[in-house]
């Protein structure tokens, strides 16, 4: 695949209108009959997800810190391929691991101390490049972590708003 020509028009267009470059992603959830799962709608597909084990849930599902780590990992995957692709960069492989360490006790109440949320987020990357030079793989890290949607958006977070129906 011709990364390149495939992204060309994009950019042009891009380029000469910028409106044309802003897009709105939606996922929305929906409830199921227990209050440990719902169903997540991205418009392409609907997924089933559950709260974890650690907090209630069966376990034979995927819970909320799943699906984060799972989309980190995914963004990150698909951009060192492209960014690879990009820079002509014969890869064996890429693979891409993510962890995310949280303590439920802040989830779960338990401790005010406690967050509630990841304390941490670790990103491993498994590249086989053998003929690539050391500068190259300096560039693709660079380039895939600058490029990476979803691990800019948790390193700079956006702002998030709530919106809620009347509450008086």
């Amino acid at each position: 695949m011709d990364l390149r020509s495939l992204q060309k028009p994009l950019k042009e267009q891009y380029r000469s209108d910028p409106s044309a470059s802003r897009i709105t992603i939606r996922a929305k959830g929906g409830q199921t009959d227990a209050p440990i799962a719902c169903s997540v709608d991205i418009g392409r597909a609907v997924y089933q997800a559950e709260a974890h084990k650690g907090v209630g849930g069966a376990g034979s599902g995927a819970c909320s810190g799943d699906l984060l780590l799972g989309a980190l990992a995914a963004c990150a995957q698909i951009t060192c391929q492209m960014v690879a692709a990009a820079m002509g960069i014969p890869t064996e492989r890429i693979e891409v691991t993510v962890e995310g360490d949280l303590d439920l006790r802040g989830t779960l109440g338990i401790s005010k101390d406690v967050p509630v949320g990841f304390e941490s987020i670790q990103l491993r990357f498994d590249v086989v490049a053998p003929t690539a030079t050391p500068e190259q793989l300096r560039g693709l890290r660079e380039k895939t972590e600058q490029y990476c949607v979803v691990m800019q958006t948790l390193m700079r977070p956006p702002k998030l708003h709530s919106e809620w129906p009347r509450l008086d």
